[in-house]
């Protein structure tokens, strides 16, 4: 099969790309490397099965060429950081709502009917019952983020129901791991390279979230797609426990080997928009026959020893 993975140098991406030339099918990878890097898919230069094209999502006729011969599209690329959406009020419209259109109506061009689409979480808001199963709503998301996952969603069925699409919509918990370059562990480390003997946390600590090894996200995207075959599958990507904030800063400073006081600036929110506590139902998952193989204080842990090394910081 000939794969089609729209951010494709990000740090999901990059995995997912790895998985699907082990697979033994080609790659054809669309990024503006706004966020993704090209040194994530170097590996693959020289045997040939990944095509790494710069082209902004955002321009539908500069977008729309590079799906011919395409069997099957993954469409990840996005605003990485929600809280940039609190500060430039259309990223995630653009890069988010926009970008969606244009890669659906790119293969609507070229006939290409299947598509993967990452969204999050967060469309579920911050009302919904713990843990939240696929079938819970109305959905109301509380960041422009969250908001524009959940115009890809709709975006994605009406391309199913109106052109017979066939889709796979995973809704992520926190994903962490190699190659991370944002989110809560990456920031930590940072902090305490510049002050090794304090750290400061947004928020009060107690913010408590699912977080799910990269490796475990991508595998879990393969296994279900090879396993599922309805016109709209729904599933919700995570793990069954939470890990708080408090407690990833002290592994975080556990793993540097810092000796570092925390600080908490208060409020039960890290920032405006942000969803204090979540953990996804995940029998969906399971069912398949798709048990990760981490749960979250294991994969914080592991994320913060990988991304210790690729930050090259063992001086905090």
């Amino acid at each position: 099969m000939r794969w089609l993975v729209t951010g494709g140098a990000g740090f999901i991406g990059s995995h997912l790309v790895d998985r699907i030339v082990a697979a033994g099918h080609s790659v054809v990878v669309l990024d503006d490397f706004s966020s993704g890097r090209r040194e994530f898919l170097l590996h693959h230069d020289e045997g040939g099965a990944v095509e790494v094209v710069v082209v902004d999502l955002r321009d539908l006729e500069a977008t729309a060429p590079h799906f011919e011969g395409v069997d099957r599209v993954v469409h990840l690329a996005a605003n990485p950081d929600i809280r940039l959406g609190t500060r430039v009020t259309d990223t995630d419209l653009q890069q988010g709502t926009v970008a969606t259109y244009n890669v659906l109506e790119s293969m609507r061009r070229h006939n290409v009917t299947d598509i993967a689409f990452a969204s999050s979480s967060v469309v579920y808001g911050e009302d919904a019952p713990l843990p939240t199963p696929e079938d819970h709503g109305p959905c109301i998301p509380i960041s422009l983020y969250g908001a524009s996952k959940s115009a890809g969603e709709a975006l994605i069925g009406a391309y199913v129901g109106t052109f017979g699409f066939r889709a796979w919509v995973f809704r992520f918990a926190n994903i962490i791991g190699a190659r991370g370059t944002h989110g809560v562990i990456y920031d930590f480390i940072h902090k305490l390279r510049a002050t090794p003997g304090h750290l400061e946390v947004l928020g009060d600590g107690r913010q408590e979230k699912s977080y799910m090894l990269v490796e475990d996200c991508v595998d879990a995207m393969m296994h279900v797609m090879a396993t599922t075959d309805l016109p709209y599958t729904l599933m919700n990507l995570g793990t069954e426990d939470t890990c708080s904030v408090r407690r990833i800063a002290e592994i975080v400073i556990d793993v540097v080997g810092a000796k570092a006081n925390i600080s908490y600036t208060g409020g039960s929110r890290g920032w405006a928009g942000d969803i204090p506590r979540a953990r996804l139902a995940i029998e969906r998952l399971v069912a398949t026959g798709f048990v990760p193989s981490m749960a979250s204080e294991e994969a914080v842990r592991t994320t913060a020893e990988v991304l210790l090394r690729e930050i090259g910081g063992h001086d905090a």
